[in-house]
């Protein structure tokens, strides 16, 4: 079957790869998919670049966690029924060698999850780290309802879902800041109430005009290392900031302003979402796509062949939205 791979970090052009390699088969309690579209994310171009370590788990990587197909073949202890089944993946490529830019991956069974027919295999691949990241970031801690919620980059692949799951999920008033006229578009499509240029606009001013002073119960952040300052002056008292992101590896926070407001931080990473906390996410979110409740913002759709075009797309912010690959 055809793969991509890489051996080596670096660069996407460097030592992204595309080769034959065996077609795996199932174990007991996993599904064979044959893949459709494979979702490129951040943490899949920074584990390739090297950003976090230069060492690789693998000594060959098939990168990308998110992807979606048909299952075509069950190892034992997996019902026939699913053969032939519609679904996407998450944590493919977590901790495994194998991810979902190839023709065919094996995984654990529950990491298929049935996709409703009247969602396209191109979308199932935006689900598995977008999606559930958005709605995890809205619905922790209590939730957004009837709340003021501030979501940081509202037209990127995570913000513009986190935008409509905190519309949906009952948020008084929503709050988006953008780099560009046209993310704000983009981010009032999704369900935005105002959005505010970061570019060319006081954010702080922004928001202490828009909530009377009060400030925001809730901030979900894309780059937290970035917007600490913002943030702590955007967040009225007993407020929460989940983060699920930071170009910064490292930073510092100021005690006093965190302290005075009793702020509360909440850190988290999609792929350690605990057992029922996700398939709690994946029944709503279940729901919604079969209700068609939800919008989808694919950017590109790029052929297997041209896999570092698609790396470096999202390494380098040339896409808005979900960047995808066609198998």
């Amino acid at each position: 079957m055809r793969a991509a791979i890489y051996e080596r970090t670096g660069s996407a052009g460097e030592v992204l790869q595309l080769v034959e390699i065996e077609r795996p088969e199932p174990k007991a309690g996993e599904v064979r998919i044959k893949l459709e579209w494979s979702g490129v994310n951040p943490s899949d171009v920074k584990s390739r670049a090297g950003s976090r370590s230069k060492l690789l788990p693998f000594p060959r990587i098939t990168p990308h966690s998110d992807g979606a197909g048909v299952i075509d073949a069950v190892g034992e202890n997996v019902p026939k029924a699913r053969l032939g089944e519609r679904v996407w993946t998450w944590n493919a490529a977590w901790g495994r060698p194998n991810g979902t830019a190839a023709e065919y991956v094996t995984l654990p069974s529950a990491q298929a999850v049935r996709l409703p027919d009247n969602v396209g295999t191109d979308v199932g691949a935006c689900l598995g780290i977008p999606a559930l990241t958005a709605f995890h970031a809205v619905e922790v801690d209590g939730g957004v309802r009837d709340k003021t919620v501030l979501i940081a980059g509202g037209a990127g692949a995570v913000g513009y879902y986190a935008i409509q799951f905190a519309r949906l999920l009952g948020a008084a008033n929503i709050i988006s800041t953008v780099s560009s006229a046209e993310k704000a578009v983009l981010a009032t499509h999704a369900g935005a109430d105002v959005c505010i240029n970061y570019r060319s606009e006081n954010v702080d001013a922004r928001i202490g005009e828009i909530t009377g002073g009060h400030g925001v119960d809730r901030i979900v952040e894309v780059n937290f290392g970035a917007n600490i300052a913002i943030d702590l002056k955007a967040l009225k008292p007993d407020g929460h900031i989940v983060v699920y992101g930071s170009d910064a590896a490292e930073f510092t926070l100021p005690f006093v302003p965190l302290i005075v407001k009793n702020v509360c931080l909440r850190f988290f990473i999609v792929y350690n979402l605990d057992s029922d906390t996700r398939a709690r996410a994946i029944a709503k979110l279940t729901s919604l796509l079969e209700s068609n409740q939800l919008r989808h913002n694919i950017s590109h759709r790029v052929p297997l062949d041209r896999i570092a075009h698609a790396h470096e797309l999202v390494e380098f912010g040339r896409s808005v939205g979900n960047v995808v690959v066609a198998i």
